[in-house]
């Protein structure tokens, strides 16, 4: 079946949602930079295919959600987001099944290669991604729907993400690989918490209960707040605890990530004025691209500090 349509590309762009995708990158930028940091030699090979399978189970992620809360009539007219394809009609449920079938095809084919080096953990690992991937809004129990987004935001994009690349490049899990992955994933879920705040009045009519919809939207602001805290809280106190001679292999540089901030304050002035909802749309693409900034400051930071006295 052919997935060519009269918009042709741009609508596939729509529908992958680019805006979201450096969450996927920045947990493998992160477990490269600190699998450098402990010494271990860089692999392509395996940070190509953490790249690929990364952004693959977004791509699955997105897609599956814009065919589930389709389904379950989530996306109705008065929706502040970007367009959904399915609920605007640009594609057909069999042409987002088919191209979710193939992105998760490409995803297992690539998983399948790198569970050769890393081990049969990464096919659990794997199977538990893609499951999570389609279970966002879709299955008997969708787990956005029940509160629990952020939780597997936070596991997957960052804990699985960052531990799982650094793995691969050096064979071992060390502390810092842990350390290093919750900067990403309190940033990553707090591009979650800034969508499900801006949803908030559309889901709570549709009973899709994310957090922002049970605990409400002071919460979300104050849950967005944390988030960001805690992310440049962890390079703070790796900087702090080399200073004072623990032995995590990380150095001062890893305070690089300050350089980010000012990115987060217009951002949270957006969050916290509780204007409306439609100004969140580009705080979301801000919130990703400033995860990204982020990461690739946080990364050099650690690979750097690898020749630090």
């Amino acid at each position: 079946m052919s997935l060519r349509l009269p918009s042709g590309a741009r609508t596939w762009l729509l529908a992958i949602r680019p805006a979201t995708l450096p969450a996927s990158v920045s947990g493998v930028v992160v477990g490269l930079g600190a699998a450098w940091a402990t010494g271990a030699p860089f692999r392509s090979d395996t940070a190509t295919g953490c790249l690929a399978v990364a952004l693959l189970l977004q791509i699955c992620a997105n897609l599956a959600n814009d065919l589930s809360d389709f389904r379950r009539g989530a996306d109705t007219p008065e929706r502040l987001g970007p367009t959904r394809v399915a609920a605007a009609g640009l594609v057909t449920e069999r042409q987002l099944e088919v191209a979710i079938a193939l992105v998760l095809a490409g995803a297992g084919i690539i998983g399948l290669w790198l569970a050769t080096i890393g081990g049969p953990v990464l096919v659990v690992l794997g199977i538990a991604a893609a499951l999570a991937a389609l279970a966002y809004t879709g299955g008997p129990f969708p787990y956005g729907y029940h509160g629990l987004g952020e939780v597997f935001v936070f596991a997957f994009f960052g804990l699985f993400a960052v531990i799982g690349t650094a793995e691969l490049q050096s064979g071992r899990v060390e502390i810092l690989y842990v350390l290093a992955a919750i900067p990403v994933g309190t940033l990553t879920t707090a591009i979650l918490v800034v969508n499900n705040l801006r949803d908030t009045t559309t889901d709570r009519a549709t009973n899709k209960r994310t957090l922002a919809v049970i605990f409400g939207e002071g919460f979300a602001r104050a849950e967005y707040a944390a988030c960001l805290l805690i992310a440049w809280a962890v390079p703070v106190g790796l900087g702090i605890a080399r200073w004072l001679g623990a032995s995590v292999a990380a150095g001062p540089l890893t305070l690089l990530p300050i350089l980010a901030l000012p990115m987060a304050r217009p951002l949270w002035r957006v969050v916290r004025a509780d204007d409306d909802p439609r100004q969140l749309n580009p705080v979301l693409r801000g919130t990703g691209r400033m995860t990204l900034a982020f990461s690739l400051l946080f990364s050099a930071g650690m690979a750097l500090g690898r020749w630090w006295p």
